[in-house]
């Protein structure tokens, strides 16, 4: 590396620092993100949304700009407000949500309520009074609604003849048991029905519920229909309200339910639903490189999140650091060597979507892959970053200023030990990546602060809102994001690949022999 060069890097990694410190940006962002469009899942206008105002955002930073087409749904979902309360001498507003791609209510709805059959005989015994009720089913909510699918059908026919074989053995038991009353011969117990949430889906269904309801832990969780969206058609939409309900509240509504007590629960849920299809796209904000254009360091975080709050943390945490380092670089006048990709990922909620297709697209590059920096851990600060032993001596050059911003956030970098590669990817963006032997270092983070962050009590849940994210660890973020890119986009190599994985091809630096996808 010349003199010049590295004159060059450091006063941009030092204009860097100086914007990063005196005017971040990144909680702006992250206003706008959250509480301008809210929710995104893909399909969704709010995603639309965001994807166009990031783009226009990258555009006005000086960037390039690729809208990457990943895929298409056969329609979309909107979530509009919704409301619910119990109308009794002891009435409460509900406290529910509903998994995205599932029903709404027809305007405000009124019934009372039943808790489900589970034998043919249970429900042959109560039909008449499900036209316009609420039916309370079994199960606890992990986020996705009730399967009607085929295939979920067919299991429930299976269930429903185990339960008539179990109810007429527990009839038995229940003649024995009264011819034995009064006497020394012990009552017996009866056999215990299969519980499966909505046994009689389809029944209910024709014959006029206005709804199911399903106990659910709090914070609220909920996610979208995945086993039934791809088959959809805007002719054949679900219909039937799919309500996760405060575990407090349903055992308080069972227990009235139980008792036959008169009452009536009253929903008004604004579910709405777009023609298809709907196509959704990657937003890639192209910084070109000077000398090496056709090498990359990609910094990302995924733009969708579910509706059932406004993603603030999951991912508005990673995107926002990624779209205010790449902002912090332009306005320093960085000119990095090879070119640098600030990728905002489609679909990663439905199952990395988005940066799956950008892989399968561009198996021929990805050996020009220098580093993937994925940010998707909620809003905790950089605290340190573990390298192998071939890149620690890029890693000490690129990271030496970061140590000089704040001394609240110390910067450590320690040994990686080579590990296997991944067959499978993993939970986040950077998955795709690993299974095919691409660097994806970043940060480790940390709440030295002492701020309580806990992940799993936002994860998919009513909580993941703006003001989950922590500003100070945020803007801190997007600093040490923007200075570890640049600098290992202004390398006058690739990072070597040698010990990362155990993977004799990913130690040679040569790409396997693969197909494009």
């Amino acid at each position: 590396m010349s003199i010049n060069t590295i004159a060059q890097s450091d006063s941009v990694v030092q204009k860097i620092i100086e914007i990063g410190t005196t005017d971040n940006q990144t909680m702006d962002h992250l206003d706008i993100l959250c509480n301008r469009f809210g929710g995104r899942p893909i399909g969704s206008d709010a995603y639309e949304n965001a994807a166009i105002w990031a783009a226009s955002k990258f555009q006005e930073w000086g960037m390039e700009v690729e809208m990457d087409e990943v895929g298409e749904l056969p329609v979309g979902f909107n979530r509009g407000p919704w409301f619910g309360r119990m109308l009794s001498d002891e009435g409460m507003h509900l406290h529910f949500a509903t998994p995205s791609y599932t029903s709404g209510t027809k305007g405000v709805q009124r019934g009372h309520v039943l808790i489900e059959p589970k034998t043919q005989a249970q429900f042959d015994r109560m039909k008449g009074r499900l036209l316009g009720s609420w039916v309370l089913i079994s199960g606890v909510n992990e986020g996705w609604p009730i399967d009607y699918s085929e295939k979920a059908d067919s299991i429930r026919n299976s269930i429903k003849v185990k339960n008539a074989e179990t109810e007429k053995e527990n009839n038995e038991i229940k003649r024995e048991n009264w011819k034995n009353r009064g006497t020394d011969n012990p009552q017996k117990e009866l056999l215990k029905l299969i519980e499966e949430p909505a046994l009689f889906y389809k029944e209910m269904k024709d014959a006029g519920i206005l709804g199911i309801i399903q106990s659910s832990k709090t914070p609220i969780r909920v996610m979208y229909d995945r086993k039934n969206l791809m088959n959809m058609t805007f002719e054949t939409l679900p219909t039937v309200p799919d309500i996760k309900l405060d575990e407090h509240q349903y055992e308080i509504i069972k227990q009235m339910a139980e008792e036959r007590r008169y009452f009536e629960l009253e929903f008004d849920i604004r579910n709405h639903f777009k023609m298809g299809p709907v196509k959704y796209h990657n937003v890639i904000g192209i910084i070109p490189g000077t000398e090496f254009p056709d090498e990359y360091v990609i910094m990302s975080g995924h733009l969708d999140a579910y509706d059932v709050a406004t993603g603030g943390v999951d991912d508005g945490s990673g995107v926002t650091p990624t779209m205010e380092a790449a902002r912090l670089i332009m306005e320093a006048g960085g000119k990095p060597k090879r070119t640098i990709l600030a990728i905002l990922w489609a679909g990663e909620e439905f199952g990395l979507l988005g940066s799956q297709s950008w892989v399968d697209r561009h198996m021929d590059e990805l050996h020009k892959v220098s580093n993937m920096v994925n940010r998707d851990g909620g809003p905790t600060v950089p605290t340190g970053v573990s390298v192998s032993d071939a890149m620690r001596d890029d890693f000490e050059l690129i990271c030496k200023p970061i140590n000089d911003i704040n001394p609240d956030f110390p910067f450590e970098i320690t040994s990686r030990e080579p590990s296997e590669k991944p067959i499978k990817a993993w939970g986040t963006d950077s998955g795709p990546f690993a299974v095919e032997g691409v660097p994806t270092i970043g940060p480790k983070n940390g709440d030295p602060k002492g701020y309580d962050f806990n992940y799993r009590e936002i994860w998919h849940t009513e909580r993941d809102l703006y003001n989950k994210s922590i500003k100070v660890y945020q803007e801190h973020a997007a600093l040490v994001t923007a200075i570890i890119v640049y600098g290992i986009a202004n390398l006058d190599h690739l990072l070597v690949r040698t010990g990362y994985y155990i993977d004799p091809v990913a130690e040679t630096g040569k790409k396997k022999n693969r197909t494009k996808k």
